[in-house]
């Protein structure tokens, strides 16, 4: 039977507590605390001597109505059911706990409607900043050119808008992208295809340039009929491999623009009974865990992700604190990760 009491969780100390134990005033203990020269140095040791002893904890939120600052940074994702976006959150949570920062994620599910409408809101949420990884193409990217003119600062990572003028992250997609070509070539391919993802986006165009960059070093043509732009999952990467199959001249290797397409790409290969490596071998970019899963394992070009989280977590927060901080391009390396897929 219910005593009818609860069991409330102890009130958290404030300032005020700290004012009237010591017996000083509360604006004496804010001062104190946010080590202003107008304590004397007595007064302000048995207040932090204190505050140490009850662990007292400043409301960020009441700290940040203050200072005019939600202590709070934006994630604009297109989605975060794969292992390079859940990565860079990983990175960029690692940065935000440790400068006293809360983040808050807004998902797009890659859709340029959506993006727009989650950017509509964005205005009443109060965030500090924004880490945005773009769905829309570059030409309509004015939504966040907007928050910028509003005072809002922007890094972008990943996919990045061109025509904004704001720090970005990336991985070195053209070099990426040449290493996996040129691995192939090197392998003894000779027909490379390339599927690509959404033909605007910019670092699909910096992979397309590593792709044909590679192709004419070593003296092989293009051919429009290997390259075929869509979306990135393993869907679309399973579709864009059978329409290669049905090519008159059927390429002997595939370049996927992410690993998920190029699984999709090795499920195709499998069901028309190719011999994945020895018929056609196949190449991804990213490193996802499932690469080193399936059978045979997936070669890889392999993207910093979780360096890419802390870079531009960092970079925001240092916009964040110096308002004419000056815009910043990171290009992060990759790595080229050779495994089953691509041995004769």
């Amino acid at each position: 039977m219910s005593s009818g009491k609860t069991n409330k969780s102890p009130r958290p100390v404030t300032i005020k507590d700290i004012a009237r134990m010591l017996n000083v005033s509360v604006a004496t203990v804010s001062r104190a605390l946010r080590n202003t020269h107008d304590v004397s140095s007595d007064t302000q040791k048995k207040i932090f001597a204190l505050a140490n002893e009850l662990h007292y904890r400043p409301n960020l939120n009441a700290t940040g109505l203050v200072k005019g600052t939600s202590n709070t940074i934006g994630i604009v994702l297109p989605y975060i059911n794969n292992y390079y976006f859940s990565t860079v959150i990983t990175g960029i949570q690692e940065i935000a706990y440790r400068h006293k920062y809360n983040i808050i994620l807004f998902l797009t599910d890659d859709s340029p409607e959506k993006e727009l409408s989650v950017i509509g809101d964005l205005m009443n949420t109060g965030v500090d900043g924004l880490l945005v990884s773009v769905c829309s193409p570059p030409g309509s990217c004015q939504h966040y050119q907007q928050l910028i003119d509003h005072g809002i600062p922007i890094v972008f990572f990943d996919r990045v808008p061109g025509n904004i003028e704001a720090s970005k992250v990336m991985q070195d997609d053209y070099n990426g992208a040449f290493k996996a070509v040129e691995h192939l070539i090197k392998s003894g391919y000779t027909k490379i295809a390339h599927i690509a993802g959404p033909k605007e986006l910019h670092f699909t165009q910096q992979r397309l340039l590593g792709y044909s960059g590679a192709l004419k070093k070593y003296g092989f043509d293009i051919q429009p009929d290997w390259i075929i732009y869509s979306g990135f999952s393993q869907k679309d990467g399973e579709e864009d491999a059978a329409k290669l199959l049905q090519c008159k001249k059927t390429p002997d290797a595939i370049f996927a623009a992410n690993d998920r397409k190029a699984l999709g790409a090795m499920i195709a290969l499998k069901k028309n009974n190719v011999a994945i490596g020895k018929d056609i071998g196949v190449i991804g970019f990213t490193n996802d865990p499932a690469s080193e899963i399936i059978s045979p394992t997936l070669s890889t070009v392999a993207e910093p992700a979780l360096e890419i989280g802390k870079t531009s977590c960092t970079l925001l927060i240092k916009h964040l604190r110096k308002k004419h901080t000056v815009i910043e391009e990171t290009i992060l390396p990759c790595e080229l990760i050779i495994r089953e897929s691509t041995r004769r």
